[in-house]
C-alpha cells in the first residue's frame, strides 16, 4: 500500500485531522512529527512504525483514512521529555506540533503548527541535556581550505577557525565530539572524517560567504565583521552563516543569547592531532572507565566550570602571559577560604544554560529560581575573591540587585514545573491577580457553603460539591439515599454507587468561578512572559558574569588538587626546553594504592631525545605519557604534580603510542602507525613535544629495526623536536644513544629467579634486557611454553650475537631480503642470460630461435 504522506493528491478523501496533519508532515518528511491530540503527543504512518521500533512502544491504529487504517503510536505529553531523549541520542530529530487554536471556538480541528524542531545538536531543554558536557553543533565548510564553525545552543558560545589540511580538520573535530554535523551537500567525504552519527547535508547556498556575512551582520547587530576577526575567514564565515540559517528554522524563534563569535588561531593553542587526544585519554579514556586526565582534574562546584575544564584540557594555551595570570590566580585561590568559595558556587547552578533558555523564552519556572539563587549569591562570591591576582574576576562578576529583588518579589519560593498551571506569581506582586485569585477563592467558599447547606437540608452527611470539564460542578449521593433527594435537584449522571444531580444556583457559581480563574491565569502567563523580558534585557552582562564564575570554578578547583595533591606551579620560560623534577602521573598515582615512583625528566636542545628502554609492564609508557600530561596541564593553568617543572614554548604535541588496527579502512596495525609517524615526521617542528613508543613492532625485526633507526635519527637531525623514544632495538642504544644529541635511559628492573621486579625509575644508561620472558611467565603463560621460549632465546642471542657491530654496513647484518613484489625470471630470459652471442653462427643462432619458437608454441 503506498503511504499516504505521499499522496498529497489524494488528502481529500481524509478526515479534516488527518488532512491538517499529513499538510503538516508533508514541510517535516525527514523529522519524526509529535503531533499535540489531547494528553498526547500522536505519530502516524511511518513515523509511528520506527518510533515503535525505536522507543520500543505498542503500535496501534487509528480507525482508518482514505480507505486505509492509520498506523498510530504515542507519548504521554507529560513523559514526553524521556522519550525525545532517547530518540536524539539515536540521532533523530524530532518536530514538536502543538495546538494553538482554542478548541472552544475552533470549527473542525484545532489549529496546528510545528513550534520547534529538536535536532541532536540544538538543544537547550535541562532534561535533555547531558549536564557536565557540551553539545556542540559543528558545520564544515570545504574550499581552499576547511572553514569551521562550531556553537553550543546552550550556551550561546560560538567559535570559528579554519583547517589548512583534513588532518586538521579530522583533529579539530576530534576535539569538538560534535552532537550534529552540517556539510555541504555537494561534498564527498568519508562518515569517518566527520567523527559525527548525526551528519546533515544542506543546500550549497547556505555556505555563501556573501549571504553568511549578512546574516552575522544582523545577528550582532554591527556594520562589519572587523571587530571580530574573522572578515578574512571567507570559509569559516559560510560555515557560521550555515548554522545560523539551521539554528533560526529549527528554533522558529530569534537568537538572543548568540551576542557573539570568536575566532581560534592555531598559534593561539598547541595542536594535538586526532591520535593524540585519543592515546592521552584528556577527557575520555579508552576503556571507557572513569581514568582520563579530566575525571582526576574535576572537583568543580558547577556544570558550567566542569564543561569549561573540559575545553581548557582539549586547547592548552600557549600564551606565557595568560597562563602566567591563571597561575596567579590559583595561588591566591589556596590563600583564600576555596570550602567556602566551593558552597557559595553550588549556590549559582548551571546559570549559563539557564540564561540561554531565558533568551529562547523557553525558561521554566524553576529556572528563575535557580536564577534567584545564583543573583543573591553574587555579592557573598565577590567578597570572597578579594585578592589582587583575582581582580580580573572580580571586576567581571557584576551583581544584579535589582534583578534579585524583582525573582524574590515575585517568584514563590518553591514554583511548580510549569507556568500552565499556574500558582508561579507570588501574591501580592500583582494587585490585578490577587483580585481575580480572591474572586476564584470567594466564589470556592461559596461552594463549600453550599455543600454545608444542602446537607442540612437533605440530611445527607456524605452529599459532596464535585467537578469535571463534562459536566461542570455537581452534587453527588449515593444511590442508598435517593429517597432523600429534593423535587429540585436535576439528574445529570448516573454512576454505579452514586448519582449526580445541578441545582440552577450551582450553574450560576460555576461560571464565576471558571472565568475568575481563567482570567488569573491568563493573567499569571502574562506576569510570567513579562518578567523573562526583563531578565532577556540583561542577558549580556549576565553571560559575562557567568564565563566569569566558571573560569574562577575551575580555577578553584586547581587550587584545591595543588593543595591535596603536593601540585607546584610551572615555571615557563622562553627557551625550548622540558625540565621535570621528580614528576609523576597525575592519573596513575590517584588510582594506584602504593606510592608512585617519580622520576625526572631533561629535554633542552642539547639533548632533545632520550632512548628509553626496558622491560614490558616497566613504566616506558607511563613516563612517556606523565611527560605530556604535565605539559598540557601546565598549559591550561593548572599546577602540576612534580617538584619542579620547567616548560619552553611548546607549539605541538605528537604521539605514536599503542597497536590499533583500523580495519573499516583497510589498514592494518603496521600500516596506522607508519601513517601516525609519517604525520609526525612531516610536521613536527623543533617546539614540538614528540612520544615514540616501539615504532616497528608491526614488521619483521630488521625491517623494524630499520625504521626505528630512521625515525631517530630524522627527530634528532631533521624535525629536532623534543623526543622520548620509547623502543626494544637494544641494537640502537649504541647508535642512536650515542648521537650527540641523545640520552639513553632505562627503567629499572631486577630479576629474582625466574620472576621479575619492576622497580619503574626512570635511570641514565640503557638496559641490559627486555625481560620478556618473565613478563610472560607473570601473564600466566604455561610453563612448559616458557621453558621452551627460554630455549629458543638462547638459540637466538647466540646465533645472531654481533648485530650491533654489523648494523652500518647492512647489508652483512642479515640476509638480503628480496623485494615483496620482485618478478622472477622466464626459462626464456634465462637462456638469453646465459647464451653467449659471440660464439654463435648465423646459423646456430637461428636453429636456438627456432627451437625457443617451437617450445612456446608447445607451450600455448
Amino acid at each position: 500500500m503506498s503511504n499516504p504522506q505521499n499522496n498529497s493528491q489524494k488528502n481529500s478523501a481524509h478526515t479534516p485531522m488527518m488532512q491538517q496533519y499529513l499538510r503538516i508532515k508533508a514541510e517535516h518528511a525527514d523529522t519524526l512529527l509529535f503531533y499535540r491530540m489531547g494528553d498526547f503527543y500522536e505519530l502516524f504512518y511511518d513515523d509511528a512504525k520506527r518510533a515503535a521500533e525505536l522507543l520500543d512502544i505498542s503500535l496501534t491504529a487509528r480507525g482508518s483514512s482514505n480507505g486505509h487504517p492509520i498506523p498510530m503510536a504515542g507519548v504521554p505529553y507529560h513523559a514526553a521529555e524521556n522519550y525525545l531523549a532517547r530518540l536524539l541520542e539515536l540521532g533523530e530529530s524530532v518536530a514538536i506540533c502543538e495546538q494553538i487554536g482554542d478548541p472552544a471556538t475552533s470549527k473542525g480541528p484545532v489549529e496546528r503548527q510545528v513550534v520547534r524542531i529538536l535536532t541532536p545538536g540544538t538543544l537547550t531543554d535541562e532534561a535533555l541535556l547531558p549536564a557536565a558536557q557540551e553539545n556542540l553543533l559543528v558545520a564544515v565548510n570545504p574550499g581552499d581550505n576547511f572553514g569551521i564553525a562550531c556553537l553550543d545552543m546552550a550556551s550561546g558560545r560560538f567559535t570559528v577557525l579554519e583547517a589548512n589540511s583534513r588532518e586538521q580538520l579530522r583533529a579539530e573535530l576530534e576535539r569538538l565530539q560534535p552532537a550534529e554535523v552540517l556539510y555541504p551537500e555537494t561534498w564527498q567525504f568519508s562518515d569517518k572524517e566527520l567523527n559525527c552519527s548525526c551528519c546533515r547535508r544542506r543546500p550549497e547556498w547556505e555556505f555563501d560567504f556573501a549571504s553568511s556575512e549578512q546574516l552575522l551582520l544582523r545577528q550582532f547587530q554591527v556594520a562589519h565583521l572587523d571587530g571580530f576577526g574573522i572578515s578574512h575567514l571567507r570559509t569559516a564565515v559560510g560555515a557560521a552563516g550555515a548554522i545560523l540559517t539551521y539554528v533560526k528554522a529549527t528554533q522558529r524563534a530569534a537568537l538572543p543569547h548568540i551576542t557573539s563569535i570568536i575566532a581560534e588561531r592555531y598559534d593561539e593553542a598547541i595542536m594535538l592531532d586526532a591520535a593524540t587526544r585519543r592515546n592521552l585519554e584528556l577527557v575520555r579514556s579508552l576503556s571507557g572507565q572513569k581514568t582520563a586526565l579530566f575525571d582526576v582534574l574535576d572537583s568543580t562546584s558547577t556544570a558550567m566550570g566542569s564543561r569549561l575544564l573540559q575545553r581548557w584540557l582539549q586547547r592548552p594555551l600557549r600564551q606565557h602571559q595568560q597562563l602566567n595570570s591563571r597561575y596567579d590566580a590559583v595561588g591566591a585561590l589556596q590563600q583564600i577560604d576555596f570550602h567556602e568559595l566551593h558552597q557559595q558556587l553550588r549556590q549559582v547552578g548551571d546559570v549559563e544554560r539557564i540564561l540561554t533558555r531565558i533568551g529562547l523564552r523557553s525558561a521554566r519556572p524553576r529556572d528563575l529560581a535557580r536564577l534567584r539563587v545564583a543573583l543573591q549569591t553574587l555579592p557573598s562570591i565577590q567578597n570572597l575573591i578579594q585578592h589582587p591576582n583575582l581582580a580580573p574576576w572580580q571586576q567581571a562578576i557584576s551583581t544584579f540587585p535589582e534583578l534579585a529583588d524583582l525573582l524574590e518579589q515575585a517568584i514563590v519560593e518553591q514554583p511548580p514545573m510549569l507556568i500552565r498551571d499556574g500558582g508561579v506569581i507570588r501574591d501580592g506582586f500583582d494587585e490585578e491577580l490577587d483580585e481575580q485569585r480572591q474572586l476564584a477563592a470567594g466564589a470556592t467558599d461559596f461552594l463549600q457553603q453550599i455543600e454545608a447547606r444542602e446537607r442540612q437540608r437533605t440530611g445527607i452527611m456524605t452529599l459532596k460539591i464535585g467537578y469535571n470539564k463534562v459536566h461542570g460542578y455537581y452534587l453527588e449521593a449515593s444511590r442508598a439515599a435517593s429517597a432523600q433527594i429534593p423535587a429540585d435537584y436535576q439528574r445529570r449522571q448516573t454512576l454505579k454507587n452514586a448519582e449526580r444531580y445541578i441545582i440552577p444556583e450551582l450553574k450560576t457559581y460555576e461560571d464565576k468561578v471558571l472565568q475568575s480563574q481563567s482570567r488569573a491565569l491568563t493573567r499569571e502567563k502574562w506576569l510570567y512572559e513579562s518578567l523573562i523580558e526583563q531578565l532577556a534585557e540583561h542577558l549580556q552582562p549576565l553571560q559575562r558574569t557567568a564565563l566569569a564564575l566558571a573560569e574562577i570554578d575551575v580555577l578553584r578547583s586547581f587550587a584545591e588538587q595543588a593543595i591535596t595533591y603536593q601540585y607546584q606551579r610551572p615555571e615557563l620560560v622562553e627557551q625550548v626546553q622540558i625540565e621535570l623534577s621528580d614528576a609523576r602521573h597525575p592519573v596513575i598515582e590517584r588510582l594506584q594504592q602504593e606510592p608512585f615512583i617519580a622520576n625526572d625528566v631533561s629535554l633542552t636542545p642539547q639533548q632533545r631525545l632520550l632512548l628509553i628502554t626496558g622491560p614490558n609492564m616497566g613504566g616506558k609508557s607511563t613516563y612517556m605519557r606523565q611527560t605530556a600530561l604535565l605539559a598540557i596541564m601546565a598549559h591550561c593553568g593548572s599546577y602540576v604534580p612534580a617538584r619542579k617543572a620547567v616548560f619552553g614554548p611548546i607549539d605541538r604535541i605528537f604521539t605514536r603510542i599503542g597497536a590499533s588496527d583500523d580495519l573499516a579502512s583497510g589498514r592494518s596495525t603496521f600500516m596506522v602507525e607508519m601513517t601516525e609517524a609519517a604525520n609526525i615526521l612531516h610536521n613536527a617542528t623543533d617546539k614540538s613535544l614528540v612520544l615514540m613508543d616501539e615504532i616497528g613492532r608491526g614488521t619483521s625485526t630488521y625491517d623494524g629495526l630499520a625504521l626505528a633507526w630512521a625515525c631517530a635519527e630524522a627527530l634528532l637531525d631533521k624535525n629536532r623536536a623534543l623526543t622520548l623514544f620509547a623502543t626494544h632495538y637494544f641494537e640502537l642504544t649504541q647508535t642512536i644513544g650515542q648521537h650527540a644529541g641523545a640520552l639513553n635511559v632505562h627503567v629499572e628492573a631486577t630479576e629474582h629467579g625466574d620472576t621479575i621486579a619492576f622497580q619503574h625509575k626512570v635511570k641514565t644508561g640503557a638496559a641490559s634486557r627486555s625481560f620478556g620472558v618473565q613478563v610472560a611467565q607473570l601473564a600466566g603463560l604455561p610453563t612448559s611454553v616458557l621453558q621452551q621460549a627460554k630455549q629458543y632465546l638462547q638459540q637466538l642471542e647466540s646465533d645472531h650475537h654481533g648485530v650491533v657491530e654489523a648494523l652500518p654496513a647492512q647489508a652483512s647484518a642479515a640476509p638480503a631480503q628480496a623485494p615483496l613484489f620482485e618478478v622472477q625470471p622466464s626459462a626464456l630470459e634465462q637462456a638469453l642470460a646465459d647464451l653467449d652471442v659471440n660464439q654463435l653462427t648465423p646459423i646456430e643462432a637461428l636453429t636456438w630461435l627456432a627451437q625457443w619458437q617451437q617450445k612456446m608454441r608447445t607451450s600455448d
